[in-house]
């Protein structure tokens, strides 16, 4: 005996797919329009960039000039900015990694006095949003002295309440009890066992979290623009608005603005080029790490 899908049921569900798909479109074109106009932005001179369509090419293609100009100005400052942001987010993001990764095995596979108070400061301290601690962190700071230096940007860059609670969570169904029950008989140390087996367990894990805390550090703005006044510690995304800066300010008081314009738009293009590799690279990883432990068998 069969059943039949009513002709009513089919066409409403058709017309909710094709709802959902045309949503999901203009979700794709709105997420890619900026970076569209950012790309072809990067092409043009100061000219065409006021006065060429922003979805459209301008007046010749100046992309290699732009990208010469950003490495050769004020002495080559961008590529300090871009040195800089690289070590905060590889130290920054690494050690937040692992940081988050020992600390929310611990709150999972450890029993011991207060455990359940401090999971719960780890879950409070997510609520927190950091502008609200960028004051008190400069204060802080500022009593030891390490004010205007890349560690006003590595400490903080280093914690990651997030990232504890998944790696909690995650590790909870990562690795069996049993296995570190087998190890301990065998003789192995708890830190032996951690970096040998549990460790690799929580590979994937550990690298969504990684990449998570890379995007957040590369992208960070307000703590350095506090904790940081020399231009020489400056990220990419101080240096670059501060060039932004320079092209408004010019551009109100009616001086020229060529050159800073096209600095801050092709600027920005290769900012986002080492985030893209990043994820293409550790995609594999980053999503197997959220798919982890969501079937029980």
């Amino acid at each position: 005996m069969s059943v039949k899908t009513p002709v009513g049921g089919r066409g409403r569900a058709r017309r909710s797919s094709t709802a959902l798909t045309v949503a999901m479109g203009l979700m794709l074109l709105y997420a890619l329009l900026p970076l569209i106009w950012l790309l072809l932005s990067a092409t043009k001179d100061s000219n065409s960039l006021s006065t060429s369509f922003g979805l459209w090419f301008g007046h010749g293609f100046h992309l290699f000039d732009n990208v010469w100009n950003v490495l050769t100005y004020d002495g080559g400052i961008y590529l300090r900015w871009f040195a800089n942001t690289l070590l905060y987010a590889v130290v920054g993001a690494g050690g937040a990694a692992f940081i988050s990764t020992a600390g929310g095995y611990a709150l999972a596979k450890y029993r011991f006095r207060g455990r359940n108070v401090l999971a719960a400061v780890v879950l409070g301290a997510i609520a927190i949003p950091g502008t609200a601690l960028a004051v008190p962190t400069y204060l802080l700071f500022s009593k030891l002295g390490i004010i205007d230096t890349p560690w006003a940007v590595l400490l903080p860059s280093l914690v990651s309440p997030f990232g504890v609670y998944l790696m909690r969570v995650y590790a909870i169904g990562a690795v069996p009890d049993s296995m570190l029950e087998a190890a301990r008989i065998d003789g192995s140390g708890e830190i032996r066992t951690f970096f040998t087996i549990s460790l690799r367990l929580l590979a994937p894990g550990f690298v969504t979290v990684l990449l998570f805390s890379l995007v957040a550090t590369w992208n960070n703005y307000f703590l350095p623009l506090i904790v940081l006044s020399d231009p020489q510690w400056f990220p990419l995304t101080v240096g670059l608005n501060q060039w932004n800066a320079l092209a408004t300010g010019a551009a109100g008081s009616g001086a020229t603005t060529t050159g800073f314009y096209p600095l801050v738009v092709t600027g920005s293009v290769l900012a986002i080029i080492p985030l893209v590799v990043a994820f293409l690279f550790l995609q594999r990883f980053w999503q197997s790490g959220l798919a982890a432990g969501s079937v029980k068998e």
